[in-house]
């Protein structure tokens, strides 16, 4: 006795349920395995090639009659036995299967190598010789005597039957074989057209690295050259004292930015990597933190004998831009760049103190990229770059560049000194 409202399940029926669910489980567990073992070339061939030979040994073993010559046999016999030929000599097949359909009983194994023969040849003369051999096997009757005395009706109702009987595979063959060259023209179409929209991208690119190129060339280059104009104007007229070593330390830097966007356009304009033209490399760190105008402590190891050329730029970039940003966001702040080396990996470690003044002029414009750019650059060789704020304060930028060949292919190895 339940209680009103109470669900009870029915057990009598979740037995046969869950046997009537792992039935169905089962039987598409079947067919999946299955559907996967016919998708191999190789399974498939051979179960269509079995299947033929099984079809013509069958037709031969149904209809020979107990007193057949024994030739008769032997030749029906080699016609079966030549399909599991037909893949590598079709025509030979037809050939050596047309005794066995003429003084024999392999008639199926004579239209199989037919068929396969103008599947695979298609409009070639070997398939309009297969296709005349079979009618002829199909007309003349054997022995030769028993068909000259045939009344001209019969001959009539031979020709019909030997019509049907050549025409039939002739015919299914070359659907087939029509149908095959269609999806093969098909899947060179669908390739052409994804090669045309590869190079629809391609040319939209370059066309926009052509513009980008003409505008940095235009506008940025032209605003550089004259900042380097202006700051030597100002080294002329004030000689000596803080003023004349700012303007020259300005105009060396738009000197040395004016070469490399020079490179970097040339890159634009070229679209390739091996047009870079020369890159900074890992041995004039040193040069760039004497010059950077931030209290830096520099920690140089021994490094490999030889560093990829982007790698070693990559090192380069890593210190440089973490340099201006401790200049932009931590101006007088104490700080450490040690470059190593450890496991075929070039280590890059940019540290600094949190900072020690408010910067002259008020904050510096920053677009947020620079560090996503080191990061995507070390994700395409093969490295990472972790950037976090520092317990006391500060700021760490830690990057990691592995220096085998494998990531900078193409690239020509840089002997660091």
């Amino acid at each position: 006795m339940t209680t009103e409202g109470t669900f009870l399940p029915d057990v009598s029926l979740q037995g046969p349920r869950s046997a009537a669910h792992r039935v169905r489980l089962a039987f598409s567990a079947i067919r999946n395995s299955l559907s996967t073992l016919w998708s191999r070339a190789a399974v498939r061939s051979t179960v269509i090639d079995a299947s033929v030979f099984l079809i013509a040994v069958l037709d031969v073993w149904l209809i020979v009659p107990d007193d057949a010559p024994g030739y008769s046999v032997y030749l029906s016999a080699l016609s079966c036995g030549a399909l599991l030929l037909r893949r590598w000599f079709p025509f030979t097949v037809l050939l050596l299967a047309a005794p066995g359909f003429m003084a024999g009983w392999a008639q199926v194994a004579a239209m199989m190598a037919l068929g396969f023969l103008a599947t695979r040849k298609q409009t070639h003369w070997q398939v309009w010789v297969g296709a005349w051999v079979v009618w002829m096997c199909r007309f003349i009757l054997w022995p030769l005597d028993e068909f000259a005395a045939l009344t001209w009706q019969l001959h009539a109702l031979d020709v019909i039957y030997s019509t049907v009987v050549a025409g039939m595979p002739l015919a299914i063959g070359l659907l087939i074989g029509a149908r095959q060259q269609l999806a093969t023209r098909l899947a060179e179409l669908a390739e052409s057209r994804d090669r045309e929209r590869k190079l629809h991208a391609e040319m939209v690119r370059t066309e926009e690295r052509t513009r980008l190129a003409r505008e940095m060339h235009d506008v940025v280059s032209h605003n550089i050259t004259l900042i380097a104009m202006q700051a030597g104007v100002l080294t002329a007229a004030a000689p000596g004292g803080d003023a004349e070593r700012t303007a020259r330390t300005v105009r060396e830097l738009s000197t040395h930015t004016l070469e490399e966007l020079r490179g970097l356009v040339g890159l634009l304009r070229s679209g390739s990597a091996e047009d870079e033209g020369p890159s900074p490399k890992v041995c004039e760190i040193p040069d760039l933190v004497h010059g950077c105008e931030v209290p830096v402590k520099l920690e140089l190891d021994t490094l490999p004998a030889c560093v990829p050329d982007r790698v070693s730029a990559a090192a380069y970039r890593t210190v440089q831009e973490s340099l201006t940003n401790v200049r932009k966001h931590a101006p007088g702040a104490a700080t450490l760049v040690k470059v190593s080396a450890a496991d075929e990996a070039l280590l890059v470690e940019v540290r600094n103190d949190p900072p020690a003044r408010t910067a002259d002029g008020g904050p510096l414009p920053s677009g947020g990229f620079g560090l996503t750019g080191l990061a995507e650059r070390a994700r395409m060789l093969g490295g990472s770059v972790e950037s976090a704020p520092t317990s006391d304060g500060g700021f760490c930028v830690t990057a990691r560049y592995p220096v085998s060949p494998v990531a900078d292919t193409g690239a020509v190895e840089t002997p660091v000194p």
